[in-house]
């Protein structure tokens, strides 16, 4: 027996007031729909149909991959929707439909909804809500489901239940085929209510199971930019938890944000308002200050970055220490102990052990060797106008404050620059360079505005 997964995704999402696809909208920095298709991947089905709207082009353009596309030509219901996939589904299958807009589900809770399809089973997933607004119920006799009944056709009664269906189902192929060839859109919306299937299961003798879920944020709906905040907020605390668990000390849970997938080791400490991006690895020991941003880069065992700091796209080895108010652009490679200080930009840079640049400047398109100090001021000129140079810094050299390197340009080992200087052909090994004009003192000179008071 094989598993389908059809996902609805053909929704309007009108009340998203957006020009992106609502399904398309991000949690934790990933399309919800790529939530569902993930969690979807974890039981690996023969197949992945999702069903969209015609012309879904960003959709289609943003989530490629084991997909198949369904078109939903008309908008005719939840049952209408799964219909337009089944050509593709074969006889002796089950099919679990999920939702793209529902992105929080549990992998354990749908692998038991197919278990229950597997046996011959209906399954449905059920949650009990504080608030069940307008979402459909579920009506039980003795325990066992008998019916959904959609807010809109419920009784007073019924609308005081609840249990409520998350619309996530399974069945045997069979089951939904037979269903789809007599279902009917007498109600008060006029539309194929997939709900219907219950009473058609019952009437065919087919038991329904029900998994009922105690976690409201797992079958959690996004209709708009309020709910989707209340989910994003869900998958943050949800994703701050397993780092805890895995031994990370948040100074705040509720004050960080993961757009991406995080691996940290033992002992990591990660304070307020941290935005951890893409793909991020923090090894044992590691301390993120207030307010750092993080992406895509590997931070060694024991590197602190202080507060304000943006990482990006970087290798820091081991012990390194980074800011406040730092800028670490794509492409640097910092070896270990290397300390780049406050308002000191690195772009291309593979910096050497030992090695630091304290204060305000700017190191672009440079290899620097070990034990060598970049002072205060100090920038590579790597642009032309119209190509980009590089900077060549050997083994304990000293760069004095407000040097400016005009790329290309070499400094050998233990090279000097003098504070103030240019430079622009290479330094020899041990050499002093001064590249600055020759101080003059003009005695009795008089400012303009006195010369104009005379």
């Amino acid at each position: 027996m094989t598993l389908d997964v059809v996902i609805l995704a053909a929704g309007q999402g009108t009340r998203m007031r957006s020009s992106l696809p609502k399904v398309l909208h991000p949690i934790a920095g990933k399309p919800m729909l790529a939530h569902v298709l993930d969690t979807a991947r974890l039981l690996t089905p023969s197949g992945m149909h999702v069903v969209v709207q015609p012309g879904a082009d960003q959709v289609r353009r943003a989530l490629a991959g084991d997909i198949t596309w369904v078109e939903q030509r008309e908008q005719l219901g939840t049952a209408h929707a799964v219909a337009q996939a089944m050509p593709g589904i074969g006889d002796d299958a089950t099919v679990l439909v999920l939702f793209g807009d529902v992105p929080l589900v549990n992998p354990q809770t749908i692998r038991q909804c197919v278990d229950h399809a597997e046996a011959g089973h209906l399954s449905l997933v059920t949650a009990i809500l504080r608030d069940p607004a307008e979402l459909g119920r579920i009506v039980r006799e003795d325990g066992a489901i008998r019916r959904i009944v959609e807010y809109k056709d419920a009784s007073t009664e019924q609308r005081g239940i609840r249990e409520i269906n998350s619309g996530i189902m399974a069945a045997p192929s069979s089951l939904l085929s037979a269903f789809f060839a007599t279902m009917r859109n007498d109600n008060a919306q006029g539309e194929f209510y997939l709900t219907d299937i219950v009473e058609f299961a019952l009437c065919n003798g087919v038991r329904v199971e029900g998994v009922v879920t105690d976690n409201e944020m797992e079958v959690a709906g996004v209709n708009n930019r309020v709910q989707l905040a209340e989910v994003e907020r869900a998958k943050q605390r949800e994703i701050a938890e397993a780092l805890m668990r895995g031994g990370v000390t948040l100074a705040d849970p509720a004050r960080l944000d993961v757009r991406g997938n995080v691996r940290a080791g033992r002992d990591v400490f990660i304070d307020v308002n941290a935005v951890l991006i893409g793909e991020v690895e923090l090894g044992d020991g590691v301390s993120i200050g207030p307010n750092v941003m993080i992406t895509d880069s590997k931070l060694g065992a024991g590197v602190r970055v202080n507060a304000n700091s943006v990482i990006e796209g970087a290798v820091l080895s081991a012990q390194c220490t980074i800011g406040p108010f730092a800028r670490i652009r794509p492409g640097t490679e910092l070896a270990e102990n290397v300390h780049i200080g406050n308002f000191v930009e690195t772009k291309k840079a593979r910096i050497g052990k030992g090695s630091k640049a304290n204060h305000l400047a700017y190191l672009g398109d440079t290899d620097i060797g070990a034990g060598c100090n970049i002072g205060a001021g100090t920038i590579t000129c790597n642009y032309d106008g119209f190509a980009k140079h590089r900077t060549s810094i050997g083994d304990d050299v000293f760069v004095g404050s407000n040097a400016t390197l005009v790329a290309p340009v070499e400094l050998d080992d233990g090279a000097f620059v003098a504070a103030g200087s240019t430079i622009t052909t290479k330094v020899e090994n041990g050499d002093l360079a001064v590249g600055r004009g020759k101080q003059r003192n003009i005695k009795g000179w008089t400012p303009p505005h006195r010369r104009q008071a005379k």
